[in-house]
């Protein structure tokens, strides 16, 4: 798939990693849809890509109906739908047994629904308008990157429903890539570990330190545009199915 040629909804577009694959996509001419539930952000990643290249559709992942109609609202404005990038997520930090209470159901509940069930309720609205495309290289209509996260290999105390929503997400990837092959849509996840997102920006330079000593090398945090870089690659690279890739500099997370 050519870049030039992407229409892509990105899920989480408006901030870190999804607003950086936005503009290496609208860079390179392609057009995007930028789902998210930050109505000043979005306003705001519009203006800088540009009203013809970028809109945004206030959405909740976790919405069915609502999913499925900006969805095919975001097919209308992209003039068609070839890919779809989910990296809305949440950390939903919090120990099992907290120093009061047990977390309550409801927090894990929140993670999971926004981390996994959101990407899958994405990606199957997508696939669905993506499996009528016309075939192109290698008879592909469609590709959906989704976003996991090296903690769902190695997670932290404190990280039991974050890292079970991730697992989930590497977990779906490959019977996705399975299902949907008859159709010529691909399914990819990128696990990143420790990246420079809004969310690192607020904590101590104390905190940023040790987190950027800790990645073997380069003994940096993550740059949300190698993660749009790779994620272009993967569009690319019609041979890339059913995988996730890890983009970490080699980190294994220590389990606090």
């Amino acid at each position: 798939m050519q870049l030039a040629n992407v229409r892509a909804v990105i899920t989480g577009g408006v901030s870190g990693l999804g607003l950086a694959v936005a503009e290496h996509l609208v860079k390179h001419g392609g057009k995007v849809a930028l789902f998210d539930v930050n109505d000043d952000k979005g306003a705001i990643a519009v203006s800088a890509l540009g009203e013809a290249n970028a809109r945004y559709f206030k959405t909740d992942v976790t919405d069915e109906a609502g999913v499925s109609a900006n969805v095919d609202a975001a097919r209308e404005f992209l003039g068609g739908l070839n890919a779809t990038i989910n990296c809305a997520g949440i950390l939903g930090a919090g120990r099992m047994l907290g120093r009061e209470a047990p977390m309550p159901l409801a927090n894990f509940q929140t993670t999971v629904m926004v981390n996994l069930v959101g990407s899958f309720n994405v990606a199957k609205a997508a696939a669905n308008l993506m499996q009528h495309n016309e075939a192109g290289i290698d008879g592909e209509r469609g590709v959906i990157v989704n976003t996991a996260s090296v903690a769902a290999y190695e997670g932290q105390i404190g990280q039991a429903a974050y890292s079970a929503s991730k697992g989930g997400v590497v977990g779906m990837t490959l019977p996705m890539a399975r299902e949907l092959a008859r159709f010529g849509i691909r399914v990819m996840t990128i696990a990143p570990g420790i990246f420079w997102t809004p969310m690192v920006d607020g904590m101590p330079d104390s905190v940023q330190e040790s987190l950027a000593a800790s990645i073997p090398f380069p003994s940096r945090l993550g740059q949300p545009p190698e993660f749009a870089d790779l994620v272009a690659y993967i569009l690319g690279n019609t041979y890339l199915n059913g995988e996730t890739i890890r983009l970490d500099g080699a980190t294994r997370l220590a389990p606090k």
